[in-house]
């Protein structure tokens, strides 16, 4: 069965690709983006005239925007079976040389701007008993790496909302799974989309060059891994495809999606799953 499928952050990377593929795959894509009539009006204009595909306005920072977007898709199309939280913004830089507002910025985008699509989508899924919502993190979901501290903590916080609602929605029929990506080559990656990146100048300095020789060994090893693994975010894109195609009840919670990670990946989310299970079980109850 084709499925009405609402995409956040469509303008470039895995959004785009995402509609593309679902579109020509014969599900109807509503292709959300901030700026349709301003910066991103030609990607706009590009994806509308591809069939099945209809281009929303949407910025996920705003409670107007959101709302007016989904009442505007519930009316036109008359239900959603699928969002796709992809809009997302990254950011590096040492953690105490992050303004608290740079902080702020990135949750807005990462975290608050997920959680008002749930609140602008959930009451029709309640009702029509049905629903799937996949969420876009990042391969390293369940730990940290340094110079990324407000970039994964903005991530755990979006797993969290994942895994809870997950537990919550299961009554009403509702899904929900998180992509682990890695590392691809799209435009968050490769400059020309600028992150939210540590502000404190002084900060930075009183570091020095020890924590930007850190900054590079690190940064080098994730791009060149990315290069030699031959990274494709279409990869992303069809696992998207998969996880919508699964029957309901097959999906799982957590959906890794890194071939650098040379299935650690899977070992962490497995354990990961394992170590809860009895935990909760040990409390007395089951999850």
């Amino acid at each position: 069965m084709k499925k009405i499928v609402l995409i956040t952050g469509t303008s470039t990377g895995f959004g785009k690709l995402m509609t593309q593929t679902l579109a020509k795959e014969g599900h109807t894509v509503i292709a959300a983006m901030r700026g349709t009539t301003g910066k991103n009006e030609a990607a706009a204009k590009e994806l509308a005239v591809l069939p099945n595909v209809d281009v929303v306005e949407l910025d996920v920072t705003s409670d107007e925007s959101v709302i007016n977007a989904f009442a505007q898709s519930l009316a036109k199309h008359g239900r959603i079976d699928v969002l796709v939280n992809n809009a997302g913004i990254t950011g590096y830089g040492l953690a105490e040389a992050y303004t608290i507002d740079q902080v702020k910025k990135m949750f807005e985008v990462n975290f608050y701007g997920v959680l008002r699509t749930y609140d602008a989508v959930l009451p029709s899924m309640r009702a029509n008993k049905n629903g799937l919502i996949i969420n876009i993190s990042t391969g390293a979901s369940g730990f940290t790496l340094p110079f990324m501290v407000p970039y994964m903590a903005s991530k755990f916080a979006m797993e969290s909302l994942t895994e809870g609602f997950n537990h919550e929605l299961k009554a009403y029929g509702i899904e929900n799974v998180s992509i682990q990506s890695g590392v691809y080559p799209t435009e968050m990656n490769n400059g020309s989309k600028t992150g939210l990146n540590a502000d404190k100048e002084d900060i930075i300095a009183a570091y020095g060059q020890d924590a930007v020789n850190t900054f590079n060994a690190m940064g080098g090893a994730l791009f060149g891994k990315m290069a030699d693994y031959k990274m494709d975010p279409q990869t992303i894109a069809d696992g998207v495809l998969d996880l919508i195609n699964l029957n309901k009840g097959e999906r799982p919670l957590r959906y890794p999606l890194d071939a650098i990670a040379q299935g650690a990946d899977h070992e962490f989310v497995k354990s990961r799953a394992e170590i809860k299970d009895k935990w909760a079980k040990n409390y007395g109850f089951t999850l």
